[in-house]
């Protein structure tokens, strides 16, 4: 089968970190998120390992509970960004995210990918997480090309062993991040500005 390359690029072009345009009235069905969980396990694992683990929260008493965790450590840090960003695409950027952290109870849905393991440092450690956060991008492009929107966000983990504890989240397997998950108010999304190819490129040797 030949792969439609102009509709594979736009998926990739165009798959945003999607805060300020989230759906936080519609409800988003446990057959969707299963779909997309399909597809996220078809990324690779590091030693065919598929150690991953998924927690999708729709309980609005635990959503909360994240959220104030989020905010704990999100407000201090985007606050004092935002006052430090100057204006134009980064301080938008910064804004979006508070207005995300103002408003994650109100997300309907709350996916926690973990990782079977306790994070080591050096090359193992860089080998789990290369296990779990390719199957997170599958995820979210599975999302946007049914018309919804996330975000990865990582802000929670500051209080991860709270978090653990409330979801009963075993100490060998280890949360790396959560994505809120909604429906797109709107289906259109652009590609971001992003500096040119051959300023970040190196061949053969890094030459800055």
């Amino acid at each position: 089968m030949k792969l439609d390359l102009k509709m594979c690029d736009e998926l990739l072009g165009t798959t945003r970190s999607v805060r300020k345009r989230l759906d936080l009235t519609r409800k988003v069905p446990r057959s969707v998120v299963e779909e997309c969980l399909e597809l996220a396990v078809q990324a690779p694992t590091g030693s065919n390992s598929q150690s991953w683990r998924w927690i999708v929260v729709e309980d609005p008493k635990i959503r909360n509970e994240l959220a104030n965790m989020y905010k704990q450590h999100a407000y201090p840090y985007l606050h004092g960004a935002v006052d430090r960003a100057e204006e134009g695409q980064t301080k938008r950027v910064f804004e979006s995210a508070i207005y995300l952290m103002e408003h994650l109870q109100e997300v309907p849905i709350h996916v926690i990918p973990c990782i079977k393991g306790v994070v080591p440092k050096g090359a193992i450690g860089a080998g789990l997480f290369a296990s779990i956060y390719p199957a997170v991008w599958n995820f979210q492009l599975a999302l946007r090309a049914r018309g919804l929107g996330s975000c990865l966000t990582t802000l929670h983990l500051g209080s991860s062993e709270k978090a653990a504890r409330m979801l009963n989240i075993p100490e060998d397997v280890t949360q790396v991040a959560l994505v809120p998950v909604a429906w797109t108010i709107g289906t259109h999304f652009k590609r971001a500005a992003r500096p040119p190819i051959d300023s970040v490129t190196s061949w053969n040797r890094y030459d800055g």
